[in-house]
């Protein structure tokens, strides 16, 4: 038997809350605060409990599909880049920046927010970048 505790952020909000994901033979089955984290000092909202949830669900995607013919196929990650990179090159060549646009999610983390603004307004040109916390 191989158990594990390990730390890491919450991905339901921005706020920050560190807790221990609770691994046993390589499935994850709980979740403990971090009692020293300044951000939630040991106290989880339910979502934050149940976090552990939603990465073992049959209906999340595992890895990169392309529709191809109508059909989602299976990819590879270099696939599924280069057909993403040259998409936006091309919406990008034809429309101009503005015709691309970026959400992002409270489900990742600030400093993961603040990189999707970086490459939408640096890397490809535009200000059209939201977040779903506003909408």
């Amino acid at each position: 038997m191989d158990y594990q505790n390990i730390l890491t952020t919450c991905t339901y909000c921005g706020c920050g809350c560190n807790f221990f994901l609770e691994v046993l033979d390589g499935k994850l089955v709980g979740t403990i605060p971090c009692k020293t984290s300044p951000v939630n000092e040991g106290k989880l909202c339910i979502k934050g409990w149940n976090v552990h949830q939603f990465v073992q669900s049959e209906n999340r995607l595992t890895h990169p599909m392309i529709r191809k013919n109508g059909v989602l196929e299976k990819v590879s990650w270099d696939e599924a880049f280069d057909y993403t990179a040259s998409r936006l090159s091309e919406i990008k060549a034809e429309k101009g920046s503005d015709a691309i646009g970026f959400l992002t999610s409270a489900k990742v983390t600030n400093e993961e927010n603040y990189l999707l603004q970086k490459f939408a307004r640096a890397g490809v040109g535009t200000n059209n970048i939201d977040h779903c916390a506003r909408l």
